[in-house]
Parts: C-alpha cells; structure tokens; sequence
C-alpha cells in the first residue's frame, strides 16, 4: 500500500452539508375593501317541489361582437389586384416594343435616304470634277472613214 493512502470501510462515506438560505420575510400589505358600485339585485325562484331558492341576479355575460367578415378574402382581393397591374404592365411593354420597333424601322429608313443623297452627291462632284479640270478637250470635225481607215 502506498503511505499516504488511508483506507475507510466501505458503508462509510463522505457526507455534504447543504445549508440553506433563509427567505426574505415580506410584510403583509392590509387588503383594502372595495365597496361594489351597485347592490345586485336578489331573485327568488320557486321551484316546482315548492322550495325557494334565493340568489343574486347574474346578467348573462355578452358576447363580444363578430366583426363582420368580408363576402370576398383580402388575399383573394390582392391576387386579383395584382393579375389586372400584371395585365396592365404586359400591355404597356407591348405597347413600348412596339413603338421601339417602328423606331428603329425610321432611324433605319432615314439612314438609307441620307445614304442615297449623299452617295449622289459625291457622284456628281466626282464626275462633274474630271471633265473640268486638266482634261484635254478634242474636237471631232469631219472625218472621213475609207475602208476602216479613219482620217481626220
């Protein structure tokens, strides 16, 4: 056996104390009586063996009101809301594609008009230029033509 270990019996063990932490005392507060508003009112039934029966009369207790709910739900109200924008944004986009496509027809057709003038007008400077400009001029006079011989 090791020096330092002491044995103990086995029923023996090592037993915790638990203390425990006392309540905090409160004061009673003196209960203050609430005379009611109005004496209820007192009913006697008389039942059919001939006995009374004596009490105070208790009002039914009401109901609270049920709101009245709609014939149509609100997420049905929604749904339908939401398919007419639907409708009305697809008819818009329709319309804008549309308009976007004759558009782009113009711009096109315009390009090609000024395509045309413009390629005219470079062709009559081109032309008009080389008949006027260090060009030389000849002058055909009579000329006689024997057989496949021209002379001037």
């Amino acid at each position: 056996m090791h020096p330092n270990h002491t044995t103990r019996p086995p029923t023996m063990r090592a037993t915790e104390l638990h203390h425990p932490a006392p309540l905090p005392t409160i004061a009673p507060t003196p209960a203050v009586a609430v005379q009611p508003v109005a004496v209820p009112t007192m009913a006697s039934i008389v039942l059919p063996d001939g006995r009374i029966v004596t009490g105070y009369a208790v009002s039914p207790v009401q109901p609270e009101p049920v709101t009245a709910k709609p014939p149509v739900s609100r997420a049905a109200v929604n749904v339908a809301l939401g398919g007419v924008g639907f409708l009305a944004v697809c008819g818009g986009l329709l319309l804008l594609t549309s308009f976007i496509t004759a558009l782009a027809a113009l711009i096109t057709q315009l390009i090609t008009l000024a395509a045309v003038i413009f390629g005219g007008w470079i062709a009559v400077q081109v032309f008009s230029a080389s008949s006027h400009r260090g060009g030389k001029t000849v002058n055909i006079r009579k000329a006689v033509i024997k057989r496949n011989h021209f002379h001037s």
